[in-house]
């Protein structure tokens, strides 16, 4: 199977989509890039990516049986990012490590080694590729060929039949999360928690139209959440994980917009003189400073 991320993981093939290698072959020909993430003003340097949003995505999606995953199957991650991590991708990659998963972590021209040795799975020393550009990552193929295949059998020979499960029961996942107190900047959440209590909720949150993916982790006792210093006006997306020491539950998701800012009101015009006049309006909330403009009316448009 592959995705593609950004702000947005995207699934381009699922592991139960071509059953062949030409077919496989053709569809990585015929695979258009991804570009990287969009932001409003100067983006942010050197580079950035998300792949704690991105393991998520195949935690949650690409390792589900529905998608071809197999519980007898060895399961591999392979992570290829090309820039500094703007999200914590540690917590869900340990999980997916606890869960048997191996992680493999190839960075790219601005990536950050400590961030993929954190990331990848042990030993390092077979896990960790770092290369200066991406035509370089041919170099790559053979060996890392080499290695997947002496991973996947070394698995095999030392592993029990019956492997943990890559998801959860849905019985272990929370349900119904409800989202109120919507301001322009903040909202709260709650949900009902599963019937066997996780060690750990983990809370992603991030604008529909792509930004920077953020996270909060809480103790399993907690079941909701106050979101703060939002974006006005704004969509986001919101995902609720139930982490246990074998696993995830299913995401539970939500979508709701902030309200926009609240403008000033009750304009009045007073003291006016053939060069000045006094303003006065009504405060808007949370404000702390005001531009104000003003033009000379096009002729015939005066009041």
């Amino acid at each position: 199977g592959l995705s593609q991320y950004s702000s947005d993981p995207r699934t381009e093939w699922d592991l139960n989509t071509y059953s062949t290698r030409d077919e496989v072959l053709e569809a990585v020909r015929n695979l258009r890039y991804k570009g990287g993430n969009t932001f409003t003003g100067n983006p942010p340097s050197p580079p950035y990516s998300t792949p704690g949003l991105a393991l998520t995505h195949v935690l949650e999606q690409n390792l589900k049986p529905e998608s071809g995953a197999r519980l007898e199957a060895e399961k591999l991650v392979i992570l290829l990012t090309d820039g500094k991590s703007q999200d914590d991708a540690n917590l869900v990659a340990q999980t997916l490590k606890n869960m048997g998963i191996e992680i493999f972590a190839i960075g790219v021209k601005n990536a950050d080694e400590a961030e993929l040795r954190q990331v990848a799975s042990a030993p390092l020393e077979l896990t960790v590729y770092n290369v200066l550009d991406f035509p370089l990552l041919g170099s790559l193929v053979g060996r890392l060929a080499r290695v997947l295949c002496t991973r996947i059998k070394e698995k095999r020979s030392s592993e029990n039949p019956g492997s943990i499960p890559v998801n959860l029961s849905p019985q272990l996942s929370p349900t119904d999360l409800k989202i109120s107190a919507v301001t322009s900047n903040s909202m709260h959440l709650t949900w009902n928690p599963p019937p066997r209590p996780p060690k750990k909720y983990r809370i992603v949150y991030y604008p529909s139209r792509g930004g920077i993916p953020k996270e909060v982790v809480l103790d399993g006792a907690i079941s909701s959440l106050q979101l703060a210093n939002l974006t006005s006006h704004t969509e986001y997306l919101l995902s609720v994980f139930a982490l246990y020491d074998t696993g995830v539950g299913d995401g539970l998701r939500g979508v709701t917009s902030t309200l926009p800012l609240s403008p000033p009101a009750a304009l009045r015009v007073a003291e006016l003189s053939h060069n000045s006049m006094r303003l006065s309006w009504r405060a808007a909330p949370g404000a702390t400073h005001y531009l104000v403009l003003c033009s000379a009316a096009p002729r015939g448009a005066e009041e």
